[in-house]
């Protein structure tokens, strides 16, 4: 009787060991962890010319990034990851332009260049596009990568295959790059409009809303300004934080700045109530992005002033980088954001209260002048403006 209870009991084992395999295997297949390792056993044995395992898990890892196909997603290898935490503090040694992808054409494109670095001495442009980066093909490249080619050491050397638009030749220009020094808030009054507070942001920082409270404070102050006109074109984004921050000095106390949507939770980034209290005009354009478009979108919403240019870039979307071991990172768009009156702007951009584009033609570089004379759109906002103070 005992040598016939331990025979039903080891086949009952032996059953379900059999089924533990079977569910192993279905398992394995369903998500089709069977062919991974087939693929890695073929190519250790059979390649021609091996990889290591740990390239292999590489591959892999960059493998399932791309499948988002998503291109503000990425997996860092240690070299990029560092220069992405280079950038973050505020130098590095590059070019000096802000590079995106416009969703119409999805090539990577300069949407600006900062004023005396290498890029812009040399005579690049708003709108050029690059198509090599040392004579490898932008085509299918994210940002992050392309960035990174971009940075390196200072006084090296790096040449960029550029495309003009209505230019059927690549511009091949050679660049050395230099220690770039990002600037982040820039003001002053305008020459003819002494009571006209022009601030430019050209990134958020996690230094930008000190810098813009102390920039329009000092233009209150010394120069009796009434209005302000903020310049947020060809602003690519940055800091989250920075960007909640700005729109605290515009967003009535308590109004949410921004709305963060992830796939668990919706959470508010609600103002602090600073205001800065001037009449408001802001500047947008197609190279407007980001957290730009979360302090234009907030300002729009709240009507804290008026939005003049052209419809904003489209991106609605937040990273979050996680270190890995070794010193590698992934990068990927953990929620979307929602303006102060929950508007999704993603893929759409933010269109402004009075349109106003540059003539065709026109240089780009007006932009950064300063002068209403020559660039339309500071014109418009300066007429708004004085309407606006009662002139």
């Amino acid at each position: 009787m005992a040598k016939r209870r331990s025979f039903f009991i080891g086949v009952a084992a032996g059953f379900l060991l059999a089924l533990g395999l079977l569910v192993l295997v279905v398992s394995l297949n369903s998500w089709h962890l069977g062919n991974g390792l087939k693929v890695t056993a073929l190519i250790k044995s059979r390649a021609l010319e091996p990889l290591k395992a740990s390239q292999l898990v590489d591959g892999a890892m960059k493998g399932m990034v791309e499948e988002l196909k998503d291109p503000y997603s990425a997996y860092l290898e240690p070299q990029d990851y560092q220069t992405l935490q280079t950038h973050m503090k505020g130098t590095y040694g590059g070019l000096g332009i802000y590079v995106g992808i416009p969703k119409d054409t999805k090539k990577l494109t300069v949407m600006a260049p900062i004023k005396g670095t290498p890029a812009a001495k040399a005579g690049i442009k708003s709108g050029d596009e690059i198509w090599e980066i040392d004579g490898k093909s932008t085509t299918e490249m994210d940002i992050d990568t392309a960035v990174s080619l971009m940075k390196g050491e200072s006084g090296s050397e790096v040449t960029l295959g550029v495309k003009r638009p209505n230019q059927e030749n690549l511009w091949q220009v050679k660049l050395v790059r230099e220690i770039i020094e990002i600037p982040s808030v820039e003001g002053k009054v305008l020459e003819k409009y002494p009571q006209i507070a022009y601030v430019n942001i050209s990134m958020f920082s996690d230094v930008t809303a000190k810098e813009l409270k102390e920039t329009v404070e000092k233009l209150k102050n010394e120069n009796k300004c009434r209005g302000l006109i903020l310049d947020l074109r060809n602003n690519p984004g940055g800091a989250l934080d920075a960007a909640v921050a700005a729109g605290g000095f515009f967003v009535p106390k308590g109004k949410p700045v921004v709305w963060i949507v992830d796939r668990y939770n919706t959470e508010s980034y609600p103002s602090e109530g600073n205001l800065i209290g001037l009449p408001l005009v802001v500047l947008i354009n197609k190279g407007s992005a980001s957290a730009s478009e979360i302090l234009a979108g907030a300002i729009k919403d709240v009507k804290a002033g008026t939005l003049v240019g052209e419809t904003s870039f489209g991106k609605g979307i937040v990273q979050s980088v996680f270190g890995l071991d070794d010193g590698a990172a992934l990068k990927i768009t953990t929620a979307k954001y929602l303006t102060t009156n929950k508007n999704d702007i993603h893929k759409k951009g933010i269109v402004p209260d009075v349109k106003v584009a540059l003539p065709e033609g026109t240089d780009p570089t007006v932009i950064y002048s300063g002068n209403p004379e020559e660039d339309v759109q500071l014109k418009k906002a300066v007429e708004i403006l004085q309407s606006k103070m009662g002139k």
